[in-house]
């Protein structure tokens, strides 16, 4: 079986997908020109053209008003069955997808609204598509302008069915992991798992931070980790996973060229690694092709790539029925 074949045929869990960056470019343009007024581009070469980006910060900034489109529980229930839709291609049969929520309240949307946009979104995409969707939360970086406190309250207190995780993302120079911490220990008495970006575009510093202030269980990015042997080492000890983006690191800039990735050298050194497309929608990508780059710029072969996919879904929160079920398939391939 050709690697193009068997990367498709791999049933894949994904940890790490944002739900305005999975937008395609079809649904941005469908939601920009509800806006013809506004910044993002209502021509699809021009919006390709305000995906290219120049630095991290760039990227916050276009991600921020392509955000801004989204004012409706419609909205996002169509971006939730797109992501299930396009993620079904590459053989997604899992995923927890990041909700900025307070982003949606803040443009409008009414908390019942939003769960119920939620609550809808997640049947269709199991019921069309076959897709079983759960839910993170994150705080985008320091938009809350209270550490937290405002994505904690609301995660505890409207908690959709399927909301699962509690995240961080955003800038990371101006968002302190340490800052979270109130946030992340509310979002933690009410059971949810500890899921916060650190070191994408900051030290190994902050990822300690997360680890130790927010009591991280999983990672997203934590590619600066390779700088630091004694955090490699407790990342590898305790089984703390980092969600790796290939495409999206360098897209970003958060890593300067493919030769200097990081993650073949973190998986050599046993830190629990998943592969996911954080926004594949900007940065034009599915998780097949980041399935495929793996194989063609860091020479992992079936063996390797199938300990990937069984990685992602060892260390999801599906239920335990979903996760033998999934492993059991990738053993077959």
């Amino acid at each position: 079986m050709p690697i193009s074949n068997f990367v498709r045929a791999l049933p894949k869990a994904e940890l790490h997908v944002h739900l305005v960056g999975a937008a395609s470019v079809d649904t941005v343009l469908t939601l920009a020109r509800n806006h013809p007024d506004g910044p993002v581009p209502t021509d699809e070469t021009a919006l390709r053209r305000f995906y290219e980006f120049t630095d991290f910060r760039h990227f916050i900034n276009v991600y921020s008003v392509v955000n801004d489109l989204v004012t409706t529980g419609e909205d996002v229930r169509t971006l939730i069955v797109g992501y299930a839709r396009d993620a079904a291609r590459s053989n997604v049969r899992y995923a927890e997808l990041t909700i900025s929520a307070t982003s949606h309240l803040r443009a409008g949307i009414a908390p019942d609204e939003l769960v119920e946009a939620l609550a809808a979104g997640r049947q269709e995409a199991l019921a069309v598509h076959g897709v079983t969707l759960q839910w993170i939360f994150d705080v985008p970086g320091i938009w809350d302008r209270d550490w937290g406190m405002t994505s904690a309250r609301f995660a505890t207190e409207y908690r959709p069915e399927g909301l699962v995780g509690f995240g961080l993302a955003g800038f990371e120079s101006d968002s302190p992991r340490a800052k979270f911490r109130d946030a992340f220990a509310m979002a933690r008495d009410a059971g949810l798992h500890m899921v916060p970006h650190a070191g994408e575009t900051s030290p190994p510093s902050e990822i300690w931070a997360a680890v130790q202030d927010l009591r991280a269980e999983r990672i997203g990015h934590g590619v600066s980790a390779v700088q630091d042997p004694e955090l490699v080492r407790h990342l590898a000890d305790e089984g703390v996973a980092l969600e790796m983006c290939p495409t999206s690191n360098i897209r970003t800039g958060a890593v300067k060229s493919w030769d200097e990735h990081p993650l073949p050298q973190l998986v050599e050194a046993g830190v629990p690694m998943t592969i996911s497309t954080d926004d594949p929608g900007m940065f034009h990508t599915d998780l097949d092709q980041e399935y495929s780059l793996c194989h063609e710029r860091f020479g992992f072969g079936r063996d390797d790539l199938a300990e990937l996919a069984r990685t992602a879904v060892r260390v999801s929160y599906a239920s335990a029925e979903l996760k033998d079920q999934l492993l059991k398939e990738i053993d077959a391939l």
